[in-house]
């Protein structure tokens, strides 16, 4: 049997990154949090920590600290179905992608809240087309994704579709398409695009113009800075269509093409395991994004 105050020291190490911030969250001093740690590496016989700034997990350091954060998940259920108070603090770990954090996810954390009223959410952000695989790792119990098909030993649930629109602003059409949006065109427009792994305006230009070749791009990591610099004529890009119908209302952004509508189709998927642990949570997604995203 391992000693869960010993697991939950490893997992407030690794969550923070130092043995300092550890000692802070579980109001012990870092010598404490030291020998926890190593008492428990002595029971299983090798180093669950590398050390360093930030501190990370051995393969099964990490593997048994995610255990002891499942643990709490479950137990933190079993005795809201009993009516007890749960002592501990469960968490969730969840990948989400950064328009659907930025759109509509935070409602679906706060009502989840209401009925998990101790849990407490770390997101991570990560493009739709690759938020599954740190669930296939074991890096979180749930994602938001563009894949369908779950990996193995997952539940998937259908969420709808986020749209996105090509959008531009007017001194910036005017600049770059007066003589119409053509494929030429926007091989030389600049374009926005959020990180290395995002490929939604190449795949949008690929579908609509048969452009495959990458225009001169500037990279924003953030959704509202991503609509920011659209409005102000930095580049044109994919936006949410929930986040710019005000925009796109009032004249500061236009669509690139009137037919610019793209949708992509996002699932919430979970370990089977903890089907029950998360099943508030898993609700209060699927009823929020009922609400905001297409079908």
């Amino acid at each position: 049997m391992y000693d869960y105050l010993q697991l939950h020291t490893l997992a407030a190490i690794l969550r923070h990154g130092s043995f300092d911030a550890a000692a802070g969250e579980l109001n012990l001093s870092q010598s404490a949090v030291s020998q926890r740690l190593r008492a428990l590496e002595d029971r299983v016989g090798q180093p669950l920590v590398i050390r360093g700034t930030p501190c990370s997990g051995t393969e099964m350091g990490q593997r048994l600290a995610r255990h002891v954060e499942e643990v709490g998940l479950m137990e933190a259920r079993l005795s809201g179905d009993l009516g007890l108070r749960f002592p501990d603090t469960p968490r969730a770990r969840i990948t989400v992608n950064a328009d659907s954090l930025a759109s509509w996810i935070v409602p679906a954390l706060a009502e989840a809240r209401l009925a998990l009223p101790d849990m407490l959410f770390d997101v991570v952000v990560d493009d739709q087309e690759h938020s599954a695989e740190s669930l296939k790792r074991g890096e979180v119990v749930g994602a938001v994704t563009s894949t369908e098909d779950p990996p193995t030993g997952c539940d998937s649930y259908p969420l709808g579709s986020l749209r996105y629109i090509a959008t531009a602003s007017p001194r910036f059409m005017k600049r770059y398409f007066a003589q119409g949006v053509t494929g030429a065109a926007l091989e030389h427009a600049p374009m926005l695009t959020y990180d290395k792994k995002d490929r939604l305006q190449l795949d949008w230009l690929a579908h609509n113009f048969g452009v495959t070749r990458m225009p001169p791009t500037h990279y924003l990591p953030s959704t509202t800075a991503f609509v920011e610099a659209a409005r102000r004529g930095l580049g044109w890009g994919m936006n949410p269509e929930m986040l710019v119908r005000r925009p796109l209302a009032d004249r500061l952004l236009v669509p690139l093409i009137q037919s610019s509508a793209w949708d992509t189709p996002l699932f919430w998927q979970t370990p089977r395991r903890l089907r029950n642990a998360l099943a508030p949570l898993t609700l209060a997604i699927r009823k929020v994004a009922a609400d905001h995203l297409y079908r």
